[in-house]
């Protein structure tokens, strides 16, 4: 009894040593740094072996979390879209085929050769009508919160029922001739002279100027506006050369349907979480959407997922976009360690490790590459805004969930990062 008594004790005594240990690095190290003295930040770390956190400052507290908030939109996009991605509906009818989109991103974009959707409507091209049917689209291009200044930044493509290409247009000027894809657009650009070259387009319209300076224009990519399924069709119309034009409608509804499928899942959410793909992002949601509502709609999938798989999480989050754009996204670290404990235990480490990425890859390949292997995480950056949200494995064998959020700093976001840094990297040494 007695030996049992003070091998208790010991271990109860080397965790409050390492948690005090832990508590002093992170005061040291983060909160009174003069990166961030002034800047409110949430830290929690959480031992998935124990099921205990073992360092907690303000993890209940609500952050703007940035891209952070593509953590609840993987974990939801691996719950519910499945091993492949439904890339289209269609069915056949007396006349011809009926169509609908799923809000899959993968379309003609320059990362996927193999385009299953667009092989199969080459298919049907001799189909005397080929209808596409809007009505599952009920969403706004640009998302609540976004800064609306951004709209022609690539970063903001717009969100549609069916992208092609990315939602942008990619424009280069190694020569004197204009290159542009898709080629649907070339004849929307004007060329200007200027001091540095350049890509604009105008507020709502898909009107491009684009501006040689004394460099060549290289390569630049910009979003062009969508109107829900209207310039995709366009761009299909123009690169099918169908006699008869693929329609829109929305006086018709949908038959038993097949689906044709695109990508596995996991190739769009690496790169969703690696280079912090915004569009990715959004479509992911707007997929989810459609599978469990038949419609693509933010706010609706939102809330029937706060209802449902995400009903218990420790502060109920203000969630609003797919990607993290918006500023009016909440969440807590706590929130953040609760889902990322949850996708640990629903999908397992193996397919979370090749989807997050760990030191020396994607948006984190200038940090913890020492450590690459032992972390994987997913970064959030806005003006003000760092967040930091992973795995991590101990040198000491442990694995720990962790979440890390700054708000309101005044420094550069670089130092924020070095600072957080080195204090998960010395409680890795520690733990």
């Amino acid at each position: 009894m007695k030996r049992s008594f003070y091998l208790f004790a010991t271990l109860f005594l080397a965790a409050c040593s390492n948690n005090r240990y832990i508590s002093r690095t992170a005061e040291k190290e983060v909160l009174n740094t003069n990166a961030l003295k002034t800047a409110h930040v949430g830290i929690a770390l959480y031992d998935a072996g124990t099921g205990q956190y073992i360092y907690d400052y303000q993890g209940d507290k609500y952050f703007v979390p940035a891209s952070n908030t593509k953590i609840p939109t993987c974990y939801v996009a691996m719950k519910y879209l499945g091993d492949s991605l439904d890339g289209l509906k269609y069915s056949r009818t007396g006349e011809g085929y009926l169509l609908q989109a799923t809000g899959d991103p993968t379309l003609l974009h320059s990362d996927y050769k193999n385009q299953p959707v667009y092989s199969f409507l080459e298919s049907i091209m001799t189909a005397d009508s080929v209808r596409w049917l809007t009505t599952n689209w009920s969403e706004n291009a640009l998302g609540s919160g976004w800064s609306w200044n951004d709209y022609d930044e690539a970063y903001m493509a717009e969100r549609s029922p069916l992208p092609a290409y990315g939602n942008t247009v990619r424009v280069s000027m190694p020569g004197e001739s204009l290159s542009v894809a898709p080629a649907f657009l070339k004849d929307s650009f004007t060329l200007s002279n200027g001091t540095r070259s350049s890509v604009k387009r105008e507020l709502a319209e898909n009107k491009f100027t684009v501006i040689t300076g004394r460099e060549k224009l290289r390569a630049a990519e910009i979003p062009y506006v969508t109107r829900g399924y209207h310039t995709s069709l366009n761009i299909l119309n123009n690169m099918l050369k169908r006699k008869v034009a693929m329609r829109a409608v929305t006086n018709e509804k949908m038959p038993v349907y097949n689906v044709i499928h695109s990508q596995p899942a996991d190739s769009m959410l690496r790169p969703m979480m690696h280079r912090s793909d915004n569009f990715f992002a959004e479509q992911s949601l707007l997929m989810v959407s459609d599978r469990l509502l038949g419609v693509m709609s933010d706010y609706r999938v939102i809330d029937t997922l706060l209802k449902s798989a995400l009903k218990d999480l420790p502060q109920p989050p203000r969630w609003v976009d797919g990607s993290g754009l918006s500023r009016y996204n909440l969440f807590s670290p706590r929130d953040f360690v609760t889902i990322l404990d949850r996708m640990r235990n629903d999908f397992g480490m193996e397919r979370i490790k090749g989807i997050f990425a760990t030191g020396g890859q994607g948006t984190i390949s200038s940090y913890y590459k020492q450590d690459s292997g032992y972390f994987y995480a997913k970064t959030g950056t806005l003006s003000g805004v760092v967040a930091l949200s992973g795995f991590m494995y101990t040198q000491k064998g442990k694995q720990l969930i962790f979440s890390v959020i700054v708000n309101n700093h005044q420094a550069s976001a670089t130092e924020v990062r070095r600072a957080v840094e080195k204090f998960l990297q010395e409680v890795r040494r520690r733990y």
